[in-house]
């Protein structure tokens, strides 16, 4: 079956263990039809875990003609929103050089996070697109830990994560429709008939983030426990918090025995109806 819908070019997913936790985020971009011949999906990862997931998707090749392979050869490129208050219907970026780009697509997350674009690593972005100004990666991080949104294994630990902890149903990652997955008995029955009580939520710090330790204990003020932080930069994060805290000043323990306190926010792109806020 394929998972791609008939306009849809980009979908994001986690990929998950039977025990029902994320192991990897993914973006599969959809190529059929692509003007250069390429035929097929391209899947963006972490790439610190590329080798993992090259493992993991041939143990379930089994006798099917497909094949997998890297591609050195591209790059990634995250066009950011020049102006967040602009950004719900953004029009696609203005392309100069389209017979130099491979996929141009709004990311499936959120519009607040812009578009993705991807390319031959021969080719300069401003050649493509003449109206930006590129930037570094610690801008892109910067962003997403302003706006909440996680990425990659420090921000979704292998094995530890969940899912819809993780706010997978607000970035379109899952559907409740179809299956089977392995996984899904966890993430639907959780989904239709439990409770979630932690979410990854962004958190502003009174002490840089690289003094913080992964996976240490906030508490709340009184010292009750109130979830676990994630990562972060500079004084943007993302945290693991108990709903029933979300609201409250929290605090934790830096790297070097410092009291640093925590405050956690709701994103703007979260749905406003959401009975867990």
């Amino acid at each position: 079956m394929n998972p791609f819908e008939d306009a849809v070019c980009a979908m994001y997913a986690h990929i998950l263990n039977v025990q029902g936790r994320t192991l990897y985020d993914i973006i599969l971009y959809s190529l059929k039809g692509n003007p250069d011949g390429f035929n097929g999906v391209l899947l963006e990862c972490d790439s610190t875990v590329q080798d993992s997931i090259m493992q993991l998707l041939k143990v379930y090749k089994i006798r099917r003609k497909v094949n997998f392979s890297l591609c050195p050869s591209l790059s990634l490129w995250a066009l950011l929103p020049q102006n967040k208050a602009a950004v719900v219907g953004q029009s696609k970026p203005d392309v100069t050089a389209a017979d130099k780009v491979l996929v141009l697509e709004q990311d499936p997350r959120t519009e607040l996070v812009g578009w993705r674009m991807i390319s031959s690593c021969q080719n300069n972005p401003h050649e493509i697109i003449s109206a930006c100004r590129e930037g570094n990666t610690e801008e892109y991080h910067r962003h997403r830990y302003e706006i909440g949104l996680p990425e990659g294994v420090k921000d979704l630990p292998p094995g530890e994560a969940l899912p819809l902890e993780s706010n997978l149903v607000y970035m379109q990652g899952i559907s409740f429709s179809k299956g089977c997955y392995i996984g899904q008995e966890l993430t639907a029955r959780t989904h239709h008939t439990g409770v979630i009580r932690k979410r990854l939520m962004p958190v502003t710090m009174s002490a840089p983030a690289e003094t913080l330790d992964q996976g240490a204990a906030l508490e709340t003020e009184g010292g009750k426990p109130a979830g676990k932080h994630r990562a972060g930069m500079d004084s943007l994060g993302l945290s693991l918090v108990r709903l029933a805290h979300a609201k409250e000043p929290l605090k934790l323990k830096s790297s070097d025995g410092m009291t640093v306190t925590l405050q956690a926010t709701v994103p703007d792109w979260w749905p406003k109806n959401s009975k867990d806020q």
